[in-house]
């Protein structure tokens, strides 16, 4: 370990904090375990974690760490900590929180790692190297209930859009000067390559402030989430599901793309397909919404996937599937068809649900398997509108038909 990255004792501790869903802790905490172990597991809250970083790094080093080269599937978001912020910190005479101060102090932070005068920026002026600038400010807050949970769902809350309204105004000068001309919006997406300063609301009177680089498309909004909203037609909640997953998995289905949405009834994932222009045909035994049946490209197969004659997608090439089953009947399910001489798919899409907890020990064996079926980029996230499950893309690329 060189002398520039080994920790002083002057020098203080580095810290990545990460965002999930609530009750996915124990998972997260076992992927950092495989994925990093020398980074220790320090403080954790509800659907927030931290942990200790093994040696001090400067900020470009610790920008090029994020959920993609992690490869965590239960992180939403991550960051690296700045410091916290709360009544400990920022107390009035009362010993309450000041807020006030709670604001001066988020930047105070942020000017001792991407300030003119912070260490990094003066050696990168030395160099001759330029210095990361912050683009944007994220705030969110983390999820106060299970997902579904008195209705809950995970989103930018009227909290979180006035605590980034409040930091925007109270922004040093310096500061302005180097945010985009749209990061005044909290829902703005974030461009790739962009620095952001990270506000997360582990309570209303503690924050924990950090630092990113957008690198894939969650991490372009605060926390990971993205500012989706349920359509008035939607037929059912799987409509934000499969649409958050298209935007992720970043599949090429548009205009004329052939779709298989398995277990479809009563539409809500096949809307998605259907509103990018894709035909879609859709297995269930199930009825399906008029509104989805009222669209020219999709096709009912009303029946169960085992039971309908194969000749009948081979001019599909997406599948896609939400079925309320075990891991294992729903990878038994897509084999059976994907394997098929007949069959040429060029990308799945797809949900696995954990009813126990402890089948997430599992996952890594389930990604292996789909690997075998020849599909040679494939990953796995728990999203936004997942519920006690994962998502699972998975793409032949290049593709042969």
């Amino acid at each position: 370990m060189s002398a520039s990255t080994t920790p002083s004792p002057s020098t203080p501790p580095q810290f990545l904090y990460l965002t999930c869903q609530r009750g996915a802790e124990p998972a997260l905490k076992k992927e950092m375990a495989r994925r990093r172990p020398n980074y220790r597991f320090s403080y954790s809250r509800p659907g927030f974690l931290t942990f200790r970083a093994p040696a001090s790094e400067s900020a470009e080093k610790r920008l090029a760490i994020d959920i993609p080269t992690l490869r965590l599937v239960f992180a939403r978001s991550c960051a690296h900590s700045l410091g916290r912020v709360s009544a400990r910190e920022c107390a009035d005479a009362a010993g309450s929180f000041d807020r006030a101060e709670g604001l001066r102090r988020v930047w105070e932070l942020a000017e001792s790692e991407f300030g003119a005068n912070s260490r990094g920026a003066l050696d990168a002026s030395r160099a001759g190297r330029e210095f990361p600038s912050l683009a944007r400010v994220h705030v969110w807050e983390r999820d106060r209930f299970n997902v579904g949970v008195r209705g809950f769902e995970p989103g930018l809350t009227p909290a979180a859009y006035a605590l980034h309204a409040e930091l925007m105004a109270a922004a040093p000068g310096a500061f302005r000067a180097t945010l985009g001309p749209d990061a005044r919006r909290l829902d703005a997406p974030g461009e790739l390559g962009e620095v952001v300063l990270d506000v997360v609301m582990v309570e209303e009177d503690e924050w924990h402030v950090g630092f990113h680089r957008v690198s894939d498309p969650h991490s372009r909004y605060p926390g990971g989430l993205f500012p989706l909203a349920l359509p008035t037609d939607a037929a059912s909640r799987a409509f934000l599901k499969f649409e958050e997953g298209l935007r992720w998995a970043q599949f090429p289905i548009g205009v004329g793309s052939r779709c298989v949405d398995i277990g479809s009834a009563p539409g809500g994932g096949s809307q998605a397909l259907l509103a990018r222009g894709a035909f879609v045909l859709g297995v269930d035994p199930a009825e399906m919404d008029p509104r989805v049946l009222a669209n020219p490209n999709f096709t009912h197969l009303r029946g169960k996937i085992n039971q309908l004659k194969r000749k009948l997608f081979r001019k599909s090439r997406w599948f896609l599937t939400d079925m309320n089953v075990a891991p294992s009947y729903t990878l038994d399910a897509l084999e059976e068809i994907v394997l098929r001489e007949e069959v040429a798919a060029r990308g799945l899409l797809f949900t696995l649900k954990f009813f126990e907890w402890k089948l997430a020990d599992e996952l890594p064996e389930y990604l292996s398997r789909i690997k075998s079926w020849g599909f040679n980029h494939v990953k796995a996230r728990q999203l936004q509108y997942n519920r006690q499950e994962i998502m699972v893309a998975a793409l032949k690329k290049p593709f042969r038909k």
